[in-house]
């Protein structure tokens, strides 16, 4: 890896805190997660609403991207993060609200979603800001990594919480994890003003979603961000219905090769050799789940999980591509357009693949997704082949003019 080391991000001003509340949030939403689906699918028996339940927020991130996303560079950092912890907080304490029937479950599902619009955008582009640019990709990788990580512990020890108690102390336990990552940002991170001048308004956000999509190189990286990742995430979100005693199990393991993945990428391969493993990587993250078609026992459909996560680290390299598309000023925004997008498609997938699995089975359902995610990768580059060839046409005519 050039430019920096993991040490030497940590030796960077607010990198730690914001490092630390990044951990104790993705715990909060793994643990929250798994309590959530398993709730609901005891309660409902259906593979559709469990799906759903714990990926819905993500379908709400394509409102927040169209109307609010321009706060992304045009809020304070710190107490925009802070607020938004606290927000997810006080939704996930009221999800443990005994009682509350499934509709209430999925409206605070929504206002989430809505929430975590927001937060992509303004924790990326912090992150772009306090590191230099050569070292937004190892920073990204160790932010992925410690995902990997708190996703392992989260599902692995969310999955003993909910068998040995119920779903709902488990969310509340998730809401503390909320709060204790709003306190480490309100006292780790300094006050830093807005990136970009004038306030959060929807066209503003308009202007720049329309600014940032005009470019169809910066298109296609958006569409190979969201895509294929979305539908392999459909493949996870089966993973209660398939089989609902060892789902957190499926979901570490899963963690464990997208860390693996991560690291790989970020700190073990050289940077000429990156840039062209995004392809692979995502052909790798949906192959496997097409042998769940096989119905594997959980071992083997372990492994698949594992092997399969790998390819996550494609992010890394198309996120790296979209910097050097995109202009410093509009980073927060770029990145929580590509936090958003991907979240919704998540979402998306998440419901179609539960509406396959409730018509077939979730086994049916997981090798459809796996498929499509093939078909729409080997799609992206065919596309991106012709638009290399195109710009390479234009530039030779500009030097022969």
């Amino acid at each position: 890896m050039t430019g920096h080391t993991y040490r030497q991000l940590f030796r960077t001003p607010e990198f730690t805190p914001l490092f630390l509340s990044a951990a104790a949030q993705t715990a909060a939403g793994t643990v929250s997660g798994l309590a959530l689906g398993t709730l609901v699918y005891r309660a409902t028996d259906s593979p559709l609403l469990s799906a759903v339940s714990m990926f819905g927020p993500s379908l709400a991130q394509v409102l927040g991207a169209t109307f609010f996303l321009s706060g992304a560079d045009r809020l304070p950092p710190r107490s925009a993060l802070t607020g938004l912890s606290l927000a997810f907080a006080a939704a996930t304490a009221v999800l443990a609200l005994p009682g509350l029937p499934v509709w209430g479950v999925f409206a605070v599902v929504l206002l989430q979603g809505l929430i975590a619009s927001l937060g992509g955008g303004v924790r990326w582009g912090l992150l772009n800001e306090v590191l230099t640019k050569d070292g937004y990709l190892p920073g990204r990788s160790l932010f992925n990594m410690l995902s990997g990580l708190m996703q392992i512990i989260g599902f692995a020890a969310g999955g003993a919480l909910v068998t040995v108690l119920s779903p709902r102390p488990v969310l509340l336990l998730a809401a503390l994890l909320y709060t204790t990552a709003a306190v480490i940002t309100r006292l780790g991170l300094t006050v830093r003003p807005p990136r970009a001048c004038g306030r959060p308004s929807v066209a503003a956000t308009r202007r720049t979603n329309a600014e940032l999509w005009s470019s169809r190189s910066r298109r296609l990286t958006y569409l190979g961000l969201w895509l294929p990742n979305g539908l392999v995430v459909g493949c996870e979100a089966l993973f209660v219905s398939y089989d609902p005693d060892a789902a957190g199990t499926l979901f570490a393991c899963g963690a464990l090769g997208m860390l693996v993945g991560d690291v790989t990428v970020g700190r073990l391969v050289p940077p000429a050799l990156r840039t062209r493993l995004a392809t692979p990587l995502l052909l790798l993250l949906a192959t496997p789940y097409a042998f769940f078609a096989l119905r594997p026992a959980l071992r083997l459909a372990a492994v698949c999980a594992a092997l399969a996560s790998v390819g996550f680290g494609a992010s890394l390299v198309q996120q790296e591509r979209l910097m050097a598309l995109t202009p410093s000023e509009l980073s927060g925004h770029a990145l929580g357009l590509h936090s958003a997008g991907m979240l919704t498609m998540q979402g998306v997938s998440a419901a179609l693949a539960g509406a396959v699995a409730q018509l077939t089975s979730p086994a049916t359902a997981m090798t459809v997704m796996a498929l499509t995610s093939v078909a729409v990768t080997l799609t992206l580059k065919a596309a991106a082949g012709r638009a290399d060839a195109e710009d390479e046409a234009n530039d030779f005519g500009r030097v022969s003019g």
